[in-house]
């Protein structure tokens, strides 16, 4: 029974590929641009099925059944986690992580500690792309400097 629901979920998930994608037409001009589109968009649905899996399985573990814990809801709530510029040229998180997002990350084995380091490190990260090259030559010369 386990395997015939298995293969039922890989059925639906083919059969949305063409409302989740839009694949009703291509819109490509060459064989390899459509392969590569395929491509692309069957590692999609692979993530997508994985995401599925686990909110299913946080839904299971808690005692109601909470509406946020669908793959389109959880997507949509956790878009709303934004770095913002602040006046000194930082980059901070907009607004704290909600309980909400919290269970969702939850169900990834995330936390909200990952989430505040993941945004220093993008901070860094947009901060040097953004720095001229001399400025991160004469960096790079400093740091490579023995006292």
């Amino acid at each position: 029974m386990n395997l015939y629901k298995s293969r039922d979920i890989s059925e639906k998930l083919f059969g949305s590929d063409k409302t989740l994608f839009g694949n009703r037409s291509f819109r490509v001009v060459s064989s390899q641009a459509a392969e590569a589109k395929i491509f692309i968009q069957f590692i999609a649905l692979i993530i997508r099925a994985r995401i599925y899996t686990l909110l299913r399985k946080r839904k299971a573990e808690m005692p109601g059944k909470p509406n946020y814990l669908s793959v389109p809801s959880a997507l949509k709530e956790l878009e709303k986690i934004e770095l913002i510029r602040q006046p000194n040229g930082n980059y901070k998180l907009d607004h704290a992580v909600t309980a909400t997002q919290k269970v969702i990350l939850g169900a990834f084995g995330l936390d909200e500690e990952w989430i505040k380091a993941q945004a220093r490190q993008i901070g860094k990260d947009i901060q040097n792309a953004a720095m001229p090259e001399e400025q991160k030559d004469n960096d790079e010369d400093a740091e490579n400097e023995e006292y």
